[in-house]
């Protein structure tokens, strides 16, 4: 059990390694140079699907491996539970539509549209109280869950320092697109927590 824990933790830093390269600025720089304007703008698409694609094998090594069962939320709990990870759902999906869904996820570039919803800072609605509501979003829905095992933990841990490590990655290449306006931005609304 510890094994399996220990082996999707490590699971979870490859991908996170991995994903972290590929958002660097350094390695986009490079895909266009390789492929000019079409790598520019295919990019995103690229990225998310690469992100997906790699994350499929981390489930399946969790639901493979077999795993102590540490708890599991009687009722009406595990119903409260539930609620919470249908809050978080809806709360990222609302976040994603904000920043523009076609353009968050690549899709632009299939109809030939540039990546305008890249060029705005957004910070109304869910972004007027945290600056990532997306990862807040994620760190509730799997916190929210209401059974959990050692490899779930496992990988919850994994996650949840690649969503912190990934948020200040985040933070900085924000902070070279906006300039002054994301220091400020910064400055009055938290960054994961709301009201902290």
């Amino acid at each position: 059990m510890i094994t399996s824990a220990i082996l999707i933790f490590l699971a979870v830093a490859a991908y996170g390694l991995v994903h972290s390269l590929l958002a660097s600025l350094p390695v986009k720089a490079q895909a266009q140079r390789l492929f000019g304007e079409t790598g520019r703008r295919l990019y995103r698409l690229v990225y998310n699907g690469i992100a997906v694609v790699t994350f499929l094998p981390l489930l399946a090594l969790t639901a493979a491996l077999p795993g102590k069962t540490l708890y599991r939320l009687p009722l009406p709990w595990s119903l409260l539970a539930l609620g919470l990870q249908l809050l978080a759902f809806l709360t990222l999906v609302w976040a994603v539509l904000q920043t523009g869904a076609f353009s968050f996820l690549g899709l632009g570039a299939l109809s030939g549209s540039t990546d305008a919803g890249a060029s705005r800072l957004v910070t109304s609605g869910l972004y007027r109280f945290v600056r990532h509501p997306i990862y807040t979003a994620g760190l509730l829905f799997i916190w929210a869950s209401p059974v959990m095992t050692s490899n779930l933990l496992a990988l919850y841990l994994g996650v949840t320092l690649y969503i912190f490590i990934g948020a200040q990655h985040e933070e900085y290449r924000l902070v070279r697109e906006y300039g002054d306006a994301y220091r400020e931005y910064q400055r009055r609304t938290p960054m994961l927590i709301p009201l902290l």
